[in-house]
């Protein structure tokens, strides 16, 4: 008999053709948006970066920018880093070891900062049914109501269908080419095979610059659920 797709069994442990390689890092400060400048110092190290289609980035956040709702303001403000911070990119398992002997032991330059990149471990993706995305570009960011009208089609797109969805405030991402205007995006009451599926694909555009790449948020009928 044909397993559900979407059923316990068939999700007892997430797939690892995805996961997370997170590198710890010597840093003491980098600028808030500071996305294009990790991901071009990214890419000096790792040039297949830009063209693999199952990459993405992690950008990097201070403790006191919580879950991302809240950071520090200005245009010239500072992520002040703890020891704890990481570098984390999101990656085919094919592309570990490739990414691991260019990345350990090198120090990046992110926007005149230093960036030293030690010791990597593997982080699966996770099998939690409520996820959190600090920055979606979708040309509707202007506007909350049509961003998640707009984020709810191109969920739909993936097959994935929230039972809720919360967005937050506009921040921007620049490039030297263009501003995104993005929204954080908190989507819950997946399926967990919609979970993996959205960690995977991720939404919107710029999946490089940080944009559209999920992690786990746990909510209430999370934590009764398994610790992932």
């Amino acid at each position: 008999m044909p397993q559900d797709d979407d059923s316990a069994a068939a999700q007892a442990r997430a797939p690892d053709d995805i996961v997370d390689a997170v590198f710890a890092i010597e840093c003491r400060s980098l600028p808030v948006d500071h996305a294009h400048a990790l991901s071009q110092a990214i890419q000096a190290a790792v040039p297949w970066f830009a063209q693999e289609p199952g990459a993405g980035l992690h950008t990097i956040h201070g403790g006191e920018s919580g879950s991302g709702w809240m950071r520090p303001e200005g245009p010239d403000a500072l992520l002040q880093l703890s020891r704890r911070a990481k570098l984390a990119l999101r990656l085919p398992a094919h592309r570990l070891d490739a990414a691991a002997a260019a990345l350990i032991g090198r120090t990046l330059m992110v926007a005149g900062s230093a960036l030293r990149v030690g010791n990597l471990t593997l982080r699966p993706l996770s099998r939690i049914t409520t996820l959190f995305s600090r920055s979606v570009a979708l040309p509707a960011a202007a506007d909350e109501a049509a961003f998640l009208e707009e984020a709810l089609g191109e969920l739909g797109a993936l097959d994935v269908e929230p039972e809720r969805m919360v967005c937050g405030r506009m921040t921007p991402v620049a490039t030297p080419e263009r501003t995104y205007e993005t929204r954080s995006l908190m989507v819950a009451g997946l399926t967990q095979a919609q979970s993996l599926r959205l960690q995977k694909a991720g939404l919107g555009v710029e999946r490089k610059l940080g944009c559209g790449v999920f992690i786990p948020h746990k909510d209430i009928a999370d934590l009764r659920s398994r610790s992932d």
